[in-house]
């Protein structure tokens, strides 16, 4: 049945009541496997909410002191509130079973990437460059060879 899950227990339960255990648990999924994958995607998710957040306690007086309303407090503790909710969400989220597995694999197929060496990046950035300008050069070549024939078609030199 679609929606329907059975647990290792023999009992069944909604598929939307395993995502709420997983967020509300306490336990880490496979704690050290995909640990630098799943510290780093906690930490982009974590930033990201704190860039947000930081953003919104700045606009929070330019949209509520216009109505004369005192903020006070509320103008730290509900970006607060919303941060600390936001950082036990991102940490939970790195630790549902299914995205942790994901993350497991992606971090399992990293180790597998044969990385070029410092030297082997530098010479082909020179190259790629290199190659860059002498495009643009030739473009650039290209555009004033046909103005010059243009201009000199419509008699305008």
């Amino acid at each position: 049945m679609a929606g329907i899950h059975h647990d290792s227990s023999g009992g069944t339960h909604a598929a939307g009541g395993s995502l709420w255990r997983d967020l509300l648990s306490l336990s880490l999924y496979k704690r050290n496997q995909g640990r630098v994958a799943r510290q780093v995607t906690f930490a982009v998710i974590a930033l990201t909410l704190s860039i947000g957040i930081w953003r919104l306690s700045q606009l929070l007086p330019l949209w509520f002191g216009s109505t004369g309303v005192d903020l006070g407090v509320l103008r730290f503790l509900v970006p607060g509130l919303l941060l600390a909710a936001g950082l036990w969400l991102a940490f939970r989220i790195v630790n549902v079973p299914r995205f942790a597995d994901f993350l497991i694999a992606v971090e399992t197929e990293m180790t597998k990437v044969s990385w070029p060496s410092a030297d082997e990046v530098v010479r082909s950035s020179a190259v790629i460059i290199f190659l860059i300008f002498a495009l643009a050069a030739i473009l650039a070549a290209y555009d004033l060879f046909w103005w010059f024939v243009l201009r000199s078609i419509q008699g305008l030199s």
